[in-house]
């Protein structure tokens, strides 16, 4: 069952000659064929262009690239060539991409072979992944429960073993918070270290700076090379920033616990996950220290002008006459104009707000020497499709409360990682967030590779941990 191997593991099977790129291909293609009908985890596969892909990667003889003959997949937000970029509306039929997005271009340069694209919600605009064109994306775990969003197709998909890993896109938790429903990891780097460009809808001044494109697969360490792959330097794109990583050691680093978003809760499994990785880090020679920040209480706020807000009125005009075509999903965050009108005054003001906060919160994490900090991804563990309330020890919850403490590091431009880390016992991944300061994406990954090796293996979900096929 290759499928079920890691993605460094399945790059070495390929590279060893264990295993050819075609034989790993129908092995995945079976999986998809098992597996998709309970998760409706893709928008689609592209069986013919990879069979070809994978027997093109077998007469080049030698490895071409550190993803020679592996299968990925896109989440469908991203432009391939030949292929409709849907984003999960009905609006982008008959949308034909003329060339891959950067980030695809690098995975097919380093060897990988496109498997197919994931399922999003309408315009990535919610948390859970459903709309007109795909239908409702199922979590793994539990069919009755969402693998999140807006890179949940992605998340189900890599966690039913239908891929090894792939790339979503995180504005407000879009990578964190699936991995975290789904049981596996994923990153948002720093904006500019991956580039945007061929991104629908696409990731472009003024708001831009809060969203980012990154990998997502099972482990840390397959994050890793994935980032490797994808870190190039775009200069078409006017957020792509050229960075040579600074070498330094993550051992000992010491690690800043902020358990909950000031006074907002968190649900019983998360708190538990906090404090075991806690522990381990603690065991893994890094001191840890409560720490919670200053004068950030209002950055879900600014968030929330940003990315609902500001692009309201675009989005109106985008659906205007159209109405009866949209999904529920597209309405969650910003497509009712606010009364009055977002003026250019509230852009400065919400945009100076948003610079004073991560200048303080930058300030107060180095004058602690707290570059890094352990969180929660989500106040809850993945909850029934639709719900929007969620109980915890002290109250109840909102959507909005329960993603704060992802959210809040698009504005700011920090990179986060999520870690799967322990299982509720109502059979629920849960993950925690590891932040660190901008540019720090590599210790940030070492940090969680080492961590995830001191948890130890992460089961599957036990309603795909029987199928063989």
């Amino acid at each position: 069952m290759p499928f079920r191997k890691s993605l460094r593991e399945q790059v070495r099977l390929v590279r060893e000659r264990h295993l050819s790129p075609s034989e790993l291909l129908e092995a995945h293609l079976r999986r998809i064929e098992f597996v998709n009908p309970s998760t409706n985890a893709f928008s689609s596969v592209f069986v013919h262009e990879a069979r070809i892909a994978a027997r093109t990667s077998e007469m080049s003889g030698a490895a071409v690239g550190p993803l020679h003959g592996v299968p990925v997949t896109i989440k469908d937000s991203f432009d391939i060539v030949g292929h409709p970029t849907l984003s999960g509306s009905r609006l982008r039929l008959g949308h034909q991409a003329t060339r891959d997005a950067f980030a695809v271009q690098s995975l097919r340069n380093a060897g990988a072979i496109i498997l197919g694209k994931t399922n999003t919600p309408e315009l990535l605009r919610s948390y859970e992944t459903d709309n007109h064109i795909t239908g409702r994306t199922n979590n793994p775990w539990d069919a009755s429960r969402t693998p999140g969003g807006s890179s949940g197709g992605e998340a189900a998909a890599i966690a039913s073993c239908c891929s090894p890993g792939g790339i979503g896109s995180d504005g407000g938790g879009s990578i964190r918070v699936p991995a975290h429903f789904c049981g596996i990891a994923g990153l948002k780097p720093t904006p500019g270290r991956i580039s945007v460009s061929g991104h629908f809808p696409a990731i472009s001044h003024p708001g831009g700076f809060a969203s980012v494109v990154g990998p997502m697969a099972r482990t840390v360490d397959d994050l890793k090379l994935l980032f490797q792959v994808l870190a190039e330097y775009n200069p078409e794109d006017p957020y792509s920033t050229p960075v040579v990583p600074a070498v330094r050691s993550s051992a000992s680093m010491p690690i800043g616990f902020w358990p909950s978003f000031y006074k907002v809760p968190v649900s019983i499994p998360v708190a538990a996950a906090l404090e075991k990785a806690a522990s381990l880090l603690s065991a893994m020679g890094h001191p840890v220290e409560l720490f919670q920040p200053k004068g950030s209480e209002m950055a879900p706020n600014v968030w929330r002008f940003v990315f609902s807000d500001l692009p309201a009125e675009f989005l109106s005009h985008y659906f205007r006459g159209r109405e009866e075509e949209t999904h529920w999903s597209a309405t969650e965050f910003g497509t009712t104009p606010r009364d009055p009108a977002v003026s250019g005054v509230d852009v400065l003001k919400q945009f100076a707000a948003r610079d004073r906060m991560r200048a303080g919160c930058i300030q107060q994490m180095l004058e602690r020497d707290r570059t890094v900090l352990l969180m929660p991804v989500c106040g809850t563990t993945a909850f029934p499709h639709r719900q929007r309330s969620f109980e915890t020890a002290d109250k109840a919850i909102g959507l909005f409360e329960a993603m704060m403490p992802s959210l809040v590091w698009n504005l700011y431009g920090f990179p986060a990682l999520t870690v799967p880390m322990d299982i509720s016992t109502d059979g629920l991944p849960v993950g925690i967030q590891l932040v660190g300061l901008p540019w720090t994406d590599e210790i940030l990954l070492d940090i969680g590779h080492r961590l995830e090796l001191a948890r130890g293996p992460m089961p599957a979900p036990p309603a795909l941990s029987q199928l063989t096929r």
